[in-house]
C-alpha cells in the first residue's frame, strides 16, 4: 500500500511539473495576445498590466485598414498553401521512386540526396537567386515557390515510411495491369495519409515562417509575406509595442490553429519516427 501511494505522488509530482512547464512555455503568448488587446500605449505604463482593463480590438482595425495585413495573409496563404500541395505530391512521388522501384543507381543517388542535408541554406540563396533573375521570377510569387516545391527531408520522410507498405498490395495491383502511377496514386497514397499529413504540416509551418528567402525575392511590398511585412513594420513602428503585438498575432493565430485542429493526424507518426522528441 505505501509502495502504491508513493507511486502515485511520484506521478502527481510529474504532473504538476508538466503543468507548470506548460503555463511556462504559454505565457509569453499569452501575454502577446493580452498586449495586442490594450489601446495604444498602454502596455508601456509602470507596472505593465498583464490583461487589459478593457479590451479593444483596435489595434487589428488598424493593421488591416492601415497597412494592408489581409493582403500580406493572403499572399503567406497562397504561397503557403501551393509549396505545401506541390511538396506533397514531388516529396510522395520521390519517396515511391526510392522505396518501390528498382533502378540502377537508386542508393547512390538517395545518398547523394541525404548529403544535400549537411548543405547549409544560406550557401544556396545566392545560385537560386541568379537562376530566378535569369528566368524572370524575381519578385514573384512562383519565385519563392519554386524552390520550396521539394525537400530532402520530406522526400526521405515519405521514403521511409512508403518503406513499409504491403508489397503484396502493390504486386497484386501490378498483375492486375495498373501502371506505376496508377498504383502509386491509388495505393500508396491512401494508404501514407498519416505521413502525408506530418510532412504537409511540417511543409505549411516552414514555409509559413520562411523569413529570409522571401525577403530575398520579394522587392515589393504588395507581394510581402507576414514575416516580411511584420519586419518592416516593426522598422516603422517599434515604439507601438501594442501594434506589434497584434501583428505576431495574426501571424502565429493561422498556424496554430491548424497544428491544434490536425494534430491527431500527423503527431503519432512523429512519435514513432522521433521528430517529437
Amino acid at each position: 500500500m505505501n509502495y502504491r501511494w508513493i507511486r502515485l505522488g511520484h506521478h502527481l509530482l510529474g504532473y504538476a511539473g508538466l503543468v507548470l512547464l506548460a503555463m511556462w512555455t504559454l505565457l509569453p503568448l499569452g501575454w502577446m495576445v493580452a498586449v495586442s488587446l490594450m489601446p495604444s500605449g498602454a502596455a508601456s505604463t509602470s507596472p505593465v498590466p498583464l490583461w487589459p482593463d478593457t479590451p479593444t480590438l483596435v489595434q487589428y482595425a488598424t493593421l488591416f485598414a492601415h497597412f494592408h495585413m489581409a493582403r500580406y495573409l493572403a499572399n503567406s496563404l497562397i504561397i503557403s498553401g501551393s509549396i505545401t500541395l506541390g511538396a506533397l505530391l514531388l516529396n510522395a512521388m520521390a519517396g515511391y521512386a526510392f522505396a518501390v522501384l528498382r533502378f540502377r543507381g537508386r542508393e547512390a543517388l538517395l545518398r547523394l540526396l541525404l548529403m544535400a542535408l549537411l548543405i547549409p541554406i544560406h550557401i544556396t540563396i545566392l545560385p537560386l537567386f541568379l537562376m530566378l533573375r535569369a528566368m524572370g521570377l524575381i519578385n514573384s510569387y512562383l519565385g519563392v515557390i519554386l524552390p520550396n516545391l521539394a525537400s530532402v527531408l520530406g522526400i526521405f520522410l515519405m521514403y521511409q515510411f512508403m518503406r513499409t507498405l504491403p508489397l503484396s498490395l502493390i504486386e497484386a495491383a501490378r498483375m492486375d495491369g495498373a501502371s506505376e502511377f496508377q498504383i502509386f496514386w491509388r495505393v500508396a497514397l491512401p494508404l501514407s495519409r498519416p505521413m502525408l499529413a506530418s510532412v504537409g504540416m511540417l511543409t505549411f509551418l516552414g514555409a509559413w515562417n520562411d523569413f529570409l528567402w522571401p525577403l530575398v525575392v520579394l522587392t515589393q511590398h504588395t507581394h510581402y509575406t507576414l514575416p516580411v511585412a511584420l519586419a518592416n513594420l516593426a522598422g516603422e513602428h517599434v515604439q507601438d509595442v501594442e501594434l506589434m503585438m497584434a501583428g505576431s498575432v495574426v501571424t502565429i493565430l493561422p498556424v496554430l490553429l491548424l497544428f491544434l485542429g490536425l494534430q491527431r493526424f500527423y503527431l503519432p507518426v512523429l512519435l514513432r519516427s522521433g521528430l517529437a522528441g
